[in-house]
């Protein structure tokens, strides 16, 4: 299997106190790779790690089957970035920054600043200055650094911060494009899970500083679990309805007012009518299947306790 980007051990500790504990990332060629956890996770910490602005502490790094030691010069001209906020010369037009990204990298392509800036809709705003452009329009504009001189390997941190809706979906579109059609590799990380749900071919889940688990969107599509999910007025009663008269024990509480039962032999008409019988009311009552933000929260809970 051909990795484009792998981590052994990575670990990162600052003064004294460890925030990335021994962290194994293994990125397939040509997927988009979703790095997922909550914020403070060390998301960002092992992305600076990656783009060589922060050594390790422990642990290495490999990209395109190379170790990246601090001369990976080469190495680094093959990726496009953007981690935590973007930032400008403000006083510059959008393209006149894009165009000195050129001239650093050492890349210039007929026509690239114009395609990348209109991959991300800002040419209109492209001879405005930075100082003009909206939050939105900002990281839409690092963005277009990013995939300027058309990398193999994208790292793309919180990249839809500050966007609306209709920018977030642009940009999921964009990186499925970039992938499947320039055979980008992409790993993105986020801790909204919507984001990456429909995109995404893998996925890393960080939390507290150590990878809890790195799992195929397709495995999570196939062990995902079909459940009935039902709000009652009596959470107490309903329980013992369903304990009771069901035979029902493989039901969870999510809060006093919501349960979901996970009982495949069950049917919501067998739970309408007992619990109705019962003199519970239903409000809800409906069967659904678990989502990544329920596997996500699944694997996220479990490490706490």
């Amino acid at each position: 299997m051909s990795y484009i980007l792998q981590t052994n051990r990575l670990t990162k500790a600052i003064d004294e106190r460890v925030i990335v504990n021994d962290v194994n990332i293994n990125i397939k060629k040509g997927e988009i790779y979703g790095f997922l956890g909550p914020n403070g996770a060390g998301k960002t910490t092992i992305m600076k790690m990656i783009t060589n602005l922060w050594k390790p502490t422990d642990g290495t790094i490999e990209i395109f089957g190379e170790r990246l030691t601090s001369s990976s010069y080469e190495v680094l001209k093959r990726m496009g970035s953007i981690i935590e906020f973007p930032t400008f010369y403000d006083h510059m037009s959008g393209f006149e920054n894009l165009k000195l990204h050129c001239e650093y990298m050492g890349y210039y392509s007929p026509k690239s600043i114009d395609n990348a800036l209109k991959m991300l809709n800002l040419s209109d705003a492209s001879n405005k200055p930075v100082k003009s452009y909206s939050l939105g329009m900002k990281q839409r504009l690092g963005i277009a650094r990013a995939v300027l001189n058309k990398p193999e390997l994208l790292i793309l941190d919180e990249p839809t911060n500050g966007l609306d809706p209709a920018g977030i979906k642009q940009i999921r579109d964009l990186l499925k494009m970039l992938c499947t059609e320039y055979d980008i590799t992409i790993m993105i990380s986020t801790h909204i899970l919507s984001e990456i749900e429909s995109i995404a071919d893998t996925i890393g889940v960080i939390n507290q500083g150590k990878m809890l688990k790195e799992i195929s969107m397709k495995d999570i599509s196939e062990m995902n679990t079909t459940y009935i999910e039902l709000s009652v007025n009596d959470i107490k009663r309903a329980s013992y309805l369903l304990a009771d008269k069901l035979n029902i024990f493989n039901f969870k509480i999510i809060d006093e007012n919501n349960i979901r039962i996970y009982d495949k032999n069950i049917t919501t008409q067998d739970v309408s009518r007992e619990l109705t019988l019962g003199g519970v009311n239903i409000s809800v009552l409906h069967t659904k299947m678990e989502t990544l933000e329920d596997y996500f929260l699944k694997i996220t809970e479990g490490a706490n306790k």
